[in-house]
């Protein structure tokens, strides 16, 4: 495994060798995405997940369920369905589908026992994690994303609105934790910062990379609760996250997981979350605040060319220092496609 945690340059070598863009569209096939938002399901809500139509519902007894959105009856819409216990029926005639995707009731037969045996939903593996509903397109799914830095904090979530960005996974995750755009996208929320960039202590192990970094507060929006030590924490292909340490006054997260409706097209969902008993801004206030930010990088990033990383080689990129813990993802993606295929070998 090819290891860039000590900060090396210049590196000119190709990000990867692999994978090509065919091999990454497999790949995420096999890896948990969200899908809704929890506090939804009062009623049954539409998803695009790498070109598949979903419909995610609640059952009456709560389990969150995630199908294939189209009635195999004449193709009604099931997310303008209504929940009926643990099914969901059809707009058009009232076919019912239970959580497993099986026809449950044909409202127009008499009798039960002649409903079609073959008509059924596709049914897909569900997880509630961080306040959203996640699921995966094709087999049981890659290992679920673990952060090591929340191991025994109780933490509250709060989900925040999804934002909709014409950029593939990696460049949404890319930008996310990238800091040389501070200055020139972040001036507003985060006030002036230097446009010189110190040297990143970035670590890799795995599909996981970190990286620490003190924040002094400035003078923008973040200044309310005060200069904090920031604990970066992504994974590859869809996951990052900033733990803010305040010391005494504990800690608060924000967490994005970007989903691929296409290639190249996600939905940014996202949450933030405060440590139990933390002393400074609310779980609202802070939603408020890194909404803002992420609103601030939706029309730059969503202007990139291309609006995917370039897996296979088409464009030119020149990288510097700064650019450090964007290489250990392009790496850490690969070794996330390597395993996808291991895992696609085997079924």
């Amino acid at each position: 495994m090819l290891d860039l945690s000590v900060p090396a340059f210049p590196d000119t070598r190709p990000p990867l060798t692999g994978p090509r863009r065919d091999a990454a569209e497999r790949a995420m096939r096999r890896m948990w995405w969200p899908v809704a938002r929890s506090v939804d399901l009062d009623q049954p809500q539409p998803a695009l997940l790498l070109g598949e139509r979903l419909v995610v519902w609640r059952t009456a007894s709560g389990q969150a369920v995630v199908q294939s959105r189209r009635c195999p009856h004449r193709g009604g819409d099931m997310t303008q369905g209504k929940v009926h216990g643990e099914a969901l029926a059809c707009p058009y005639h009232g076919w019912q589908f239970g959580a497993q995707g099986g026809c449950t009731h044909v409202p127009s037969l008499d009798d039960q026992a002649k409903r079609p045996a073959k008509a059924r939903l596709d049914a897909y593996p569900v997880r509630e994690q961080w306040g959203h509903v996640w699921t995966v397109l094709d087999g049981p799914g890659l290992d679920f994303y673990h952060v090591p830095v929340w191991e025994g904090v109780a933490l509250d979530w709060m989900a925040g609105t999804p934002l909709d960005s014409t950029t593939g996974v990696a460049v949404a995750i890319e930008n996310f934790r990238d800091v040389a755009h501070f200055p020139f996208v972040h001036e507003a929320t985060m006030g002036p910062s230097p446009h010189v960039v110190e040297p990143l202590q970035v670590k890799r192990n795995g599909l996981m990379i970190t990286m620490d970094r003190h924040l002094d507060a400035g003078t923008g929006e973040w200044a309310g609760d005060g200069d904090c030590e920031m604990h970066y924490h992504c994974a590859a292909p869809g996951l990052a996250t900033i733990t803010y340490d305040y010391g005494a006054k504990g800690r608060r997260v924000v967490a994005g997981f970007p989903s691929p409706m296409e290639y190249d097209h996600v939905m940014i969902f996202w949450g933030v979350a405060n440590e139990r008993g933390f002393k400074g801004s609310s779980l609202e206030q802070n939603c408020v605040l890194e909404e803002a930010v992420y609103r601030e990088d939706l029309p730059i990033a969503g202007a990139l060319e291309p609006r995917e990383v370039d897996w296979d080689g088409a464009y030119e990129e020149h990288s510097v220092p700064a650019d450090l813990f964007t290489l250990n993802y392009r790496r850490a993606f690969g070794d996330f496609v390597a395993l996808a295929e291991k895992a696609e070998e085997r079924a």
